[in-house]
């Protein structure tokens, strides 16, 4: 019988639980065990993908926390966390194609010795594999063999950001660089926070795709920004990768994702001019000044290369449903969250599991209401642009 879950598979380490450093840009309290705490007992998570496991910082502490019984890796593939969250080891390798573009791509392995074997390996390509999303001297079809080879799978990262992705910094279709038959070995895309679905489906080529909505937290508080839920027979690597697949009725039965126009690169922003455009045509070069300084829009660049004028769904595409998440949520700070995460329980229980009754038993009537707008997507946006996000208007 299939069970449901939450699950998030784009988070980052900042650095080890030494304070030993892994992603610069990331926070340092987003380390291992930390993640665990705040995606169990804070989010209300019961999958997460941590892509920053190939370094051996991460892969120290990951041997101590098995060491100590906190936790315990699967023989169907994956390690779990107090049983109750699923952990899949993963990384994040930065390519460098053949036409100049800059692709991320996530990985994602079963078992911690092929992670293991994989660091080893990518340490010939990459300048220092302690360091997460570092550029590797590969091509997304080398890296593709590397990653079949220690038994791991291939997944496009945010794939329509301006910097550093597969359509929005390197091809135009996936031609340009796989085989069919390659491309047929990556079940699975991840949108991205200026994307959706309504988006994505304009492209043909992405009809036998999988999508993922991640958050790609850079901090604690930014996990499960986006997420999905799984409907799986177990909670294992195995069930996992067979959702993705869309094999034995295992599925990604929703994605709930940030209104595209929230994401910081939805549309096109001019540097010189200081202006985020809009409207239904894309916007390729500033209309003001015509200045080359310009970062192009998600959305633009979707409708620069898509092949179809309405998107086309294919059957197994699930409802994407647009979230707010908590801290989102104009009036919700930190201290009030925790409020809630003491008083209600996990931010899925807040967004998703308690019933109306129970929400008013467990907060003030002014933050009943603000989630009761975020429930009922009673709110507007102001888009984002250029690095900026957008806002959340009630």
């Amino acid at each position: 019988m299939l069970k449901k879950y939450f699950a998030d598979l784009h988070i980052h380490i900042g650095g080890g639980s030494d304070g030993s450093p892994v992603k610069i840009t990331a926070s340092r309290k987003l380390n291992f065990p930390n993640i665990l705490k705040e995606a169990a007992f804070k989010k209300g998570l019961n999958i997460i993908g941590i892509i920053d496991c190939a370094s051996p910082v991460v892969l120290n502490d990951i041997d101590k926390m098995l060491a100590a019984g906190e936790m315990r890796e699967l023989s169907s593939g994956g390690i779990l966390y107090q049983d109750q969250l699923l952990v899949l080891p993963g990384a994040e390798i930065e390519s460098r194609e053949k036409n100049g573009g800059q692709v991320h791509y996530l990985a994602f392995f079963p078992k911690i010795k092929q992670i293991k074997n994989f660091s080893t390996t990518m340490d010939n390509y990459i300048t220092n594999i302690t360091l997460s999303s570092q550029a590797a001297s590969l091509t997304g079809k080398e890296l593709l063999k590397i990653i079949e080879y220690h038994g791991g799978i291939m997944i496009p990262a945010h794939i329509f950001t301006p910097h550093k992705s597969f359509y929005g910094r390197a091809f135009s279709n996936y031609r340009e660089v796989f085989t069919e038959a390659e491309w047929d070995k990556i079940p699975a895309i991840e949108l991205g926070l200026s994307a959706d679905t309504l988006m994505a489906d304009l492209l043909p080529e992405l009809g036998s795709k999988t999508f993922l909505s991640n958050s790609d937290a850079h901090s604690l508080p930014k996990i499960a920004r986006e997420y999905n839920i799984m409907e799986l027979e177990s909670l294992d690597f195995e069930s996992v990768l067979k959702a993705l697949k869309r094999e034995s009725g295992n599925r990604i039965s929703k994605n709930y994702g940030l209104n595209p126009e929230l994401g910081k690169y939805h549309r096109t922003y001019c540097e010189k001019c200081d202006t985020i455009f809009s409207g239904p045509e894309a916007v390729l070069d500033c209309p003001e000044c015509d200045s080359d300084k310009i970062i192009t829009g998600v959305k633009d660049r979707i409708l620069e290369i898509a092949e179809n004028k309405v998107p086309q769904h294919p059957e197994h595409r699930p409802d994407y449903i647009y979230q707010v998440p908590l801290l989102d949520i104009p009036g919700i700070g930190k201290k009030t969250a925790a409020k809630l995460f003491e008083n209600c329980g996990t931010e899925m229980d807040v967004i998703h599991n308690l019933s109306q009754a129970e929400l008013k038993d467990c907060m003030s009537s002014r933050i009943f209401q603000k989630i009761k707008k975020a429930r009922q997507h009673d709110f507007d946006f102001k888009s984002g642009g250029g690095g900026t996000y957008g806002q959340v208007i009630f």
